[in-house]
């Protein structure tokens, strides 16, 4: 596991898709390309301080983007669905 685990959790991702799916104990986070799922659980846990059950991942490749004839890219990033256990809220997302 990374050193800190709020080095795992990067920052939350909050959508109208993602606010819908709290709704299902879910919560959305952006985090490193380097992260596993095992880390990502572990960081949840510890930061949160809540029971995590599953967790999915996935990774988002950047657009390419053009500026006049100048051609750039976003980066690529990996983002992580976390799935609480009954009972379990993430107070960060309150009122949302």
């Amino acid at each position: 596991m990374a050193a800190n685990p709020r080095d795992v959790l990067l920052r939350p991702i909050i959508t109208e898709k993602t606010s819908a799916m709290q709704q299902q104990n879910k919560y959305t986070f952006r985090v490193p390309l380097t992260a596993n799922k095992i880390e990502i659980r572990q960081a949840v846990e510890a930061v949160f301080n809540v029971k995590v059950v599953g967790v999915n991942t996935i990774r988002v490749l950047g657009k390419t983007k053009r500026m006049g004839r100048n051609v750039g890219k976003r980066s690529d990033y990996k983002k992580a669905i976390v799935k609480l256990a009954e009972g379990n809220t993430i107070p960060l997302f309150e009122g949302m």
